[in-house]
């Protein structure tokens, strides 16, 4: 069985080697390309800012190393120590699934300031997330959602963040301010009083693919490979880049039920349910051997 990796190009490769240690055929066919904001400023400025955040949600691995590239050095040298003031006197740091939880942990944040979805929680996302912290969120108080920006979706940014508190401080809201994602955590601290705001720390957008790379999406679409979807943007991608290709025949594996679904509306015709970690893939890819 040979499955096929959609993750972004810094990020496949691992997952790429995992599986061929684990007896798998794997290939990595990246489905959106990742690269820094083009307002660095705005991330700048909220570090600036860092110590009037109460929490920062990072809602991805990415969000997170691209918004501590941006790390002044003053604070770098106070990375996993606990006691030093940008962990003691400054914000939690949320993360909405384990990827981002590591990533956080890579890049300085010590362990006790992280909040997370618990290990064996249905799902990854910000439901979970908003069940270990909504009882921490004090009125009053921003808290800064680090997140990134389609290019391609400028023109429906407006509509992404209505009924969405736009009170970003001036300094922080480059265009775009909002970037582009659900809104679903930000109307909850809005309901509970807090200032959801927001800042892009990094840019999706398609890759460029080669006539070899589509040869090779063309064929497993039908050949029987396994294709793992962390992203409904990467499937959408997929089917942009290939507009004529039948997916009727094609199986993937969804890391979330609206990945699930995007799959099923763009014509999939064999969808199964993985966590997005290694072990419950292999799990899931042994489903469908």
């Amino acid at each position: 069985m040979r499955v096929i990796i959609t993750r972004p190009a810094g990020d496949a490769p691992a997952w790429v080697d995992a599986l061929q240690m684990a007896g798998y055929q794997a290939l990595a066919l990246p489905l959106i390309e990742v690269g820094p904001a083009t307002h660095r400023q705005a991330v700048v400025q909220a570090w600036a800012q860092w110590a009037e955040f109460q929490a920062v949600m990072f809602v991805s691995a990415q969000a997170v190393r691209y918004f501590f590239d941006s790390q002044p050095a003053a604070q770098r040298v106070d990375a996993g120590q606990v006691a030093s003031p940008t962990w003691l006197n400054g914000p939690r740091c949320w993360a909405t699934g384990p990827g981002t939880h590591k990533a956080l942990l890579q890049a300085g944040v010590p362990e006790a300031c992280i909040d997370s979805p618990a290990a064996d929680a249905a799902q990854f996302d910000s439901e979970a997330l908003w069940q270990r912290v909504a009882s921490q969120v004090k009125a009053g108080q921003p808290v800064l959602i680090v997140r990134g920006h389609d290019v391609s979706a400028d023109a429906g940014m407006s509509q992404s963040t209505a009924g969405v508190s736009q009170a970003v401080p001036s300094a922080v809201a480059e265009v775009p301010p909002n970037g582009t994602g659900r809104d679903w955590l930000a109307q909850k601290l809005q309901a509970a009083g807090a200032s959801p705001q927001f800042v892009v720390a990094y840019e999706r957008r398609a890759p460029l693919w080669s006539a070899e790379h589509k040869a090779q999406a063309v064929s497993a679409a039908t050949d029987g490979s396994v294709w793992c979807f962390s992203s409904s943007q990467a499937i959408e991608h997929l089917v942009h880049a290939l507009p004529t290709q039948s997916w009727a025949k094609a199986r993937c594996l969804a890391t979330h039920p609206r990945i699930a679904q995007t799959a099923q509306s763009l014509g999939f015709g064999e969808i199964q349910m993985s966590k997005p970690s290694l072990a419950d893939l292999l799990v899931s890819l042994e489903s469908l051997a």
